[in-house]
């Protein structure tokens, strides 16, 4: 456990989106108890223990929705159908047939990176975005041009004529949600004639940077860019079930959710490299867990 915790801390410092599932409630006879842990990564893999197979496959495909919201939940798997009509606030209920008795209560708890505000220059205003930027809690760096990180929320270029066409190119080609130039109007006309990109991509390119609030300190200027960034994003919206999505700016997470349906339980299973798979006459099959997987394969076409 102190192993999965040590984990746990270096995906936080590598930015790395996560699931951590913890068992607060187990009833006979499942395997899994309190206080028992797994992380569900953004590819579908698990590490750690949460409960069986069938445990398991319920907890990564939910743990991934929950990657694409950014919300936490309280999860409870029965093997009870009736009881999945429990819909209060902040549970999450479903019915898994494949368990071998009691019911499980785990929490989910995803953690997200805070959006990356990747600064290049060493103007004032540049340092003045680091600092305003962490004041609310996100993460605020300054690099060089060839450091750009690929999961920025935003990139803003405030390095006075340094590097300003190679960054801002790259911020483009990257598809950084939001990219900014800080300059007057006329030096900002002129940089942009120089990008050999589209006119679309171009369009892009906030520049000069920041709404216009009548900034004129750096650190003001620092706060009207940070406001562009926060109102150009779009109002994030939970997946609607069974699809996969377009990730929202300033969503991070690269985790998309392909859902196979288990042609033995009809449980919904997230396919990942770590899903229970058999490839049958050309088609891959995923399965809840290892009983329905051995009984697709005795009588495939019992199923099928």
């Amino acid at each position: 456990m102190t192993n999965l915790l040590h984990r746990a801390d270096r995906l936080r410092a590598d930015r790395t989106p996560f699931v951590l599932a913890t068992v607060v409630r187990a009833e006979r006879p499942t395997s899994a108890k309190a206080g028992d842990r797994a992380l569900v990564l953004p590819d579908g893999t698990m590490e750690g223990f949460v409960g069986g197979t069938c445990a398991e496959s319920t907890v990564r495909l939910q743990g991934l929705r929950l990657l694409e919201t950014g919300e936490s939940t309280l999860l409870r798997i029965t093997p009870s159908s009736g009881d999945a009509d429990d819909e209060r606030e902040g549970l999450l209920t479903v019915a898994n047939p494949c368990l071998s008795g009691g019911t499980l209560e785990i929490f989910l708890e995803t953690m997200i990176p805070a959006p990356l505000v990747y600064v290049h220059g060493e103007a004032p205003v540049a340092r003045a975005m680091v600092d305003v930027a962490r004041s609310i809690g996100w993460d605020g760096v300054r690099g060089p041009a060839e450091a750009l990180p690929l999961d920025a929320s935003a990139v803003v270029v405030a390095s006075h004529g340094r590097d300003e066409v190679e960054v801002l190119t790259a911020a483009v080609k990257a598809g950084v949600p939001y990219i900014a130039l800080v300059a007057s109007r006329k030096r900002a006309a002129a940089v942009l004639d120089e990008l050999t990109l589209t006119a679309a991509e171009k369009d892009r390119i906030h520049a000069p940077a920041g709404l216009d609030i009548g900034a004129r300190t750096a650190p003001e200027i620092a706060l009207s860019i940070l406001a562009e960034v926060i109102a150009s994003r779009p109002r994030q919206t939970a997946p609607p079930p069974f699809t996969r999505i377009d990730l929202p700016l300033l969503q991070p997470v690269v985790s998309q959710v392909a859902v196979a349906k288990d042609v033995v339980c009809a449980m919904d299973v997230a396919i990942s490299p770590d899903a229970l798979q058999y490839e049958h006459e050309g088609t891959m099959y995923y399965f809840c867990g290892s009983g329905c997987r051995r009984a697709f394969i005795d009588n495939p076409a019992r199923y099928l």
